[in-house]
């Protein structure tokens, strides 16, 4: 499986980047369409961030913003056909919750568009920083994920463990302040 480490996380500075991070290292099929929805949902955020910050066009960003309305749709409808692994993982509740909240920053913004507010500005700003936010949990979730399969063969191949990551510090961090 692949470890994705959080010097790499580190380097994403643009929705764009994270889209083509996710192309990368692909652990199982699982995890490819995962990592192949949100890729999805990342271009398509970028997509409409780019257009807002370039055009004046209101109507143009509107469309943008309605189509990435309907890839967060269909990225949440998705992740609800996950395997159990999936679901047990404390990040996995995080991320939906994360996405949530995200989809109603673009429905906001979206009424701010249709309705030529003046709050549309703080309207983006606040959908800009759920998208980051989002996107963050979701890294962390594929990383948590892969890092999970990745314990289980280390214990039945009784292979010396590897140094802990950052991110599964974390997820151990977690799991005690749950129990």
């Amino acid at each position: 499986m692949s470890a994705t480490r959080p010097s790499q996380l580190l380097t994403l500075q643009s929705f764009g980047d994270i889209s083509r991070f996710l192309r990368e290292g692909v652990a199982d099929e699982d995890s490819r369409q995962l990592r192949d929805s949100l890729g999805a949902l990342s271009a398509q955020i970028d997509e409409a961030v780019r257009i807002r910050r370039t055009s004046t066009d209101t109507a143009a960003i509107a469309r943008h913003v309605a189509a990435l309305s309907q890839c967060a749709r269909e990225h949440q409808l998705f992740l609800t056909g996950l395997g159990s692994a999936w679901h047990a993982l404390y990040e996995f509740g995080a991320y939906q919750r994360a996405l949530r909240e995200l989809r109603n920053a673009i429905a906001h913004w979206q009424q701010m568009l249709e309705r030529r507010s003046s709050r549309e500005s703080a309207s983006f700003d606040h959908f800009e920083l759920l998208a980051w936010r989002t996107l963050g949990e979701a890294l962390l979730l594929i990383d948590m994920y892969e890092h999970h399969g990745d314990a289980h063969s280390e214990l039945q191949d009784s292979a010396p463990p590897r140094s802990r990551s950052f991110l599964q510090k974390i997820q151990t961090w977690f799991r005690q302040r749950r129990s």
